[in-house]
Formats: structure tokens, C-alpha cells, sequence
């Protein structure tokens, strides 16, 4: 059994309180990890719920498992922000709050009279976290953006897939998690800011933003060089052998990211000569002969049990994985030594806060808001 929900610990963020209008990804994944540290989060959520409630199957209890992923440790209320009495009941709670987390399109809290001026004005200790596609200016200034549309607008769909095959999106929903980083580290620097002068401030994290900031190295490569980045597929660009490679019995990724790591890796493989030779002797002569060292390890790898090789090559030094499902990645005992795996009341399971602090843990207080 992981970690389970506590209660007693003072999380880092105690005394902060939260208001959370955001709904999809980034903004309540913003949300939960600050309500994992401590803060007192308040998701308000229109007359209809937040949109990913339905993003299903799999529901439990009827709620998507979607929702309920990002959700936790948050107080729940509707409130209809297009009523004048939903709009009071808002500014009374931030008569008291820390920070707001909004991911309106630009214009809707203007239109309601709740803009960034107006509450930077009537509430001048706040921080006003704003989530958005491509942020309030410019040539795509207000528009929507969604994770996938913004994966593709930014590069990273078209460095992402098999050399020769179509763009790819990447499995997880990189961006939009990213963004949700990049808001809370946006809101904690405000805070820390405002311990100095008194003031909030406008935090904006907007999605387009983040995936650019992704590119790395793709947009390095660029710049130093001037050739468009292609796609390789599971291959670094940079660093070579760094790539899926096929054993005798599973798949595994070698993940050789200098000389030292390729001499142990030889040498496990029985044969040290390798490494000396001028074509692979060190990272420069590897990448540029990549195309003739792939076969001769795809030749050596080919007895072995991929388990067994894992764990050789992990003694020796040199970074290499097993390709996992996700039940074998979420049940790994390393996972499990890690508690990486939040277990509460009613059977909620979870991924657990990644952000370890050795006085104030995370803690898991509060299940997702009905």
C-alpha cells in the first residue's frame, strides 16, 4: 500500500488561500499542487462543472477519472459569474484570498466587470494567476488554445515521430502540465515578491509560451546551425547511442549520454574494443557515425535477456530502461518505495506530488470537489 491521505503536517503554503476559477488542465493542475503544499484552495466551478468532469469513460462514482486527477485538495462551489449575486459572492472571497487562478478568455471577466485592473485595484495584495492559449496581445492574442493545437503550432509535433512518418503528438498532455508548472512557479515568485513590497501582481502563463520553451534542443540546434529539425523517431539528435534497441527478449533504451557510459557499455557487452574505435571513440565520431554503430550493438544486444542486461548495465554506470505499460510503471517497487501513488478514502488513487520538501511534505487532505 503507498502513501496515504494526512492531515497533521503544516504544508509550506499554510495560511495561503486560493481561489480557483480554472477548468481543463493547467490551471487545476496549478490548483492541486498548491493545495498539495498546504494552501487552502477554493475550485469554483460555473453552473455546468468544470468540462473535464465528463471527459470520459472511465467515471467513477460518475465523474471522470480525468477530473478527478487534477482536482484534489480543493473545497468545492458553484457560482454563476453572469448573475450579479455570483459576481459579490466572488469579491467577498477575495476580500481574504492570496491568489486567484483563472483561465478565462480574454475579455469574459472585462465583460463581467472582474478585469485584471479592476481587482489589482480593489484588492491590491492579490496574486491574479491568468492561464491562456497565446496570452491577450498580438497576432494570435485571446484566442483559445488547446494542448494538442498548441504541440503543433509550436515545433514539437514536428521533431516528434519516426524519421520519415508523419508528425506526431506526444502522449501526455505535455504542454498543458507544463503551463500549470509555470504558473505556480510564476505565483510563488509573486508571493515572494510581495513579502518585500506588499503588492500582488498579473501572472501569465500561457500555453504557446510553454511549448516553445520545450523545444530544447531542437531550437538550440537551429539557432547554431541553421537546419530545420527533423524528426529520428526514439533517437537524440545530439547524443548517440541514445535509442530504443531490440534483445533477445523485450526492447530496452540505452540512454549513453557520454565516453565513460559507452565504455561500460562495451564492456558489458563482452566487447571493450569498441569504444576505442576512431568511429565511435568518443560523442562527436558516435553521432556522426550513428548509421554504422546501430547494427553492431543491434548484433551484440541480440542474446541477451533484456532484464538481465537492465540490471548489468545499470550496475556498471550506464543509463538504460526497460520499456514499461503504465500498470507496470505505476507498480514498480521503485514507484512503490517512492510512495508515488496517493491512496485516499472511498479508493481515489492518484500521482503524488513530485515536489518533496524534507520539513513540509505534501499531503492529501481533501478528495476532488463533488
Amino acid at each position: 500500500m503507498n502513501i496515504t491521505t494526512a492531515d497533521t503536517s503544516t504544508g509550506a503554503l499554510d495560511g495561503i488561500r486560493v481561489i480557483d476559477l480554472s477548468r481543463i488542465l493547467g490551471g487545476p493542475y496549478c490548483g492541486q499542487i498548491l493545495g498539495d503544499h498546504g494552501a487552502d484552495v477554493l475550485k469554483i466551478e460555473p453552473p455546468g462543472g468544470d468540462d473535464t468532469r465528463t471527459w470520459g469513460p472511465p467515471f467513477e462514482d460518475g465523474v471522470a477519472s480525468y477530473y478527478l486527477a487534477i482536482n484534489r485538495n480543493k473545497r468545492g462551489m458553484r457560482l454563476d459569474f453572469s448573475e450579479e449575486a455570483g459576481r459579490a459572492t466572488l469579491l467577498g472571497l477575495l476580500a481574504d484570498a492570496d491568489v486567484l487562478i483563472e483561465n478565462f478568455k480574454t475579455g469574459t471577466l472585462e465583460r463581467w466587470g472582474l478585469g485584471a485592473d479592476v481587482l489589482a485595484t480593489q484588492f491590491p495584495r492579490l496574486v491574479h494567476c491568468r492561464v491562456t492559449g497565446f496570452g491577450a496581445s498580438g497576432p494570435l492574442g485571446a484566442l483559445p488554445g488547446y494542448d494538442a493545437a498548441i504541440q503543433a503550432m509550436s515545433g514539437i509535433m514536428s521533431v516528434n515521430g519516426e524519421a520519415g512518418g508523419d508528425p506526431l503528438r506526444v502522449g501526455v498532455p505535455v504542454v498543458d502540465m507544463v503551463t500549470g508548472l509555470h504558473a505556480v512557479i510564476g505565483i510563488l515568485l509573486a508571493l515572494q515578491e510581495r513579502s518585500r513590497s506588499g503588492c500582488g501582481q498579473f501572472v501569465e502563463a500561457a500555453l504557446y509560451d510553454s511549448g516553445l520553451s520545450l523545444l530544447h534542443p531542437h531550437a538550440a540546434n537551429w539557432f547554431g546551425s541553421g537546419k530545420t529539425p527533423q524528426r529520428t523517431g526514439n533517437a537524440h539528435p545530439n547524443i548517440t547511442p541514445y535509442d530504443v534497441f531490440p534483445t533477445a527478449t523485450d526492447s530496452i533504451f540505452l540512454a549513453v549520454g557520454n565516453d565513460r557510459q559507452f565504455q561500460g557499455l562495451c564492456a558489458v557487452l563482452g566487447q571493450p574494443e569498441l569504444a576505442t574505435q576512431p568511429a565511435f571513440v568518443d560523442a562527436k565520431s558516435r553521432t556522426t557515425n550513428r548509421a554504422d554503430l546501430r547494427p553492431v550493438l543491434i548484433g551484440l544486444l541480440a542474446t541477451w535477456d533484456s532484464t538481465l542486461l537492465s540490471e548489468k548495465l545499470m550496475q556498471a554506470g550506464v543509463p538504460c530502461a526497460p520499456i514499461l505499460d503504465v500498470p507496470a510503471a505505476l507498480e514498480h517497487p521503485h514507484t512503490v518505495h517512492r510512495e508515488m501513488v496517493v491512496h485516499m478514502p472511498g479508493g481515489y488513487r492518484g500521482i503524488a506530488s513530485p515536489i518533496r520538501l524534507g520539513r513540509t511534505p505534501a499531503t492529501y487532505r481533501l478528495l476532488p470537489p463533488a
